[in-house]
């Protein structure tokens, strides 16, 4: 039994990272809380799908249909689409309807299906066609700079934006970064120090909330699949 994910982070501005996946009889995965939305692209018995998803707050299980590979598009934190308001996506997503063999319809148009190597031609011409747009402020907040606006104006943006808080797209990320640096081998007190946990029980809590991990079962490569590309990382 086997998940193979493979992602790799991207040049464009708009993107976090692209992904595929192709499985050997496993039929149920970890999911793993994320701050991006995204698109997903996947082949199963000789039909294509295409899907929106959206951040996750939590980890959770998430069925694996046999006999498919995917391809997705996590878009950059900030982002959003033109027609559907990130908030309304968290913790869920859906299907695109009308997806033919080589295309797909999103926002009132047709697109060509992507492959991961031509990932952001298609997000180039979603972001020209004003499909996909973004908040310039909430690109600056990540940025670790400091609008003129308020604190109280600079936290509701956000939330328009990603459907998160500031502080829980921190918490995630921070999180994910802890799974990586544990299963490459990194030891949990030197995670604590590198990534500013108050102690390994705070890491601990994490782990399970966003996760759905222990520390041991990441070194262990224990758990079952997991929604994260541990190898590459």
């Amino acid at each position: 039994m086997r998940l193979r994910l493979e992602t790799r982070r991207s040049d464009s501005p708009w993107v976090d990272t692209v992904w595929t996946c192709s499985s050997e009889q496993v039929t149920a995965m970890t999911s793993v809380a994320g701050a991006c939305w995204g698109l997903v692209f996947w082949e199963r018995g000789g039909r294509t799908y295409a899907g929106v998803t959206g951040p996750e707050t939590r980890a959770g299980t998430a069925p694996v249909p046999a006999g498919a590979t995917f391809t997705g598009i996590d878009f950059a934190v900030g982002t959003s689409l033109r027609a559907v308001p990130t908030p309304a996506l968290v913790d869920g997503g859906f299907g695109l309807p009308d997806t033919a063999r080589r295309t797909f319809r999103l926002d009132g148009a047709r697109w060509e299906m992507p492959g991961a190597d031509d990932a952001e031609a298609l997000v180039d011409a979603l972001v020209r066609a004003g499909t996909v747009v973004r908040d310039p402020l909430v690109t600056e907040v990540l940025r670790g700079r400091r609008p003129t606006v308020s604190g109280r104006t600079v936290e509701r943006r956000f939330r328009a934006a990603t459907g998160l808080t500031h502080g829980r797209v921190r918490q995630i990320e921070r999180a994910r970064t802890a799974a990586e640096l544990l299963a490459a081998g990194d030891p949990a007190t030197a995670v604590v120090a590198k990534l500013g946990y108050f102690d390994e029980p705070h890491l601990a809590r994490a782990l399970r909330s966003y996760v759905g991990r222990t520390a041991g079962q990441l070194r262990e490569g224990a758990g079952g699949a997991i929604a994260l590309d541990l190898i590459s990382a």
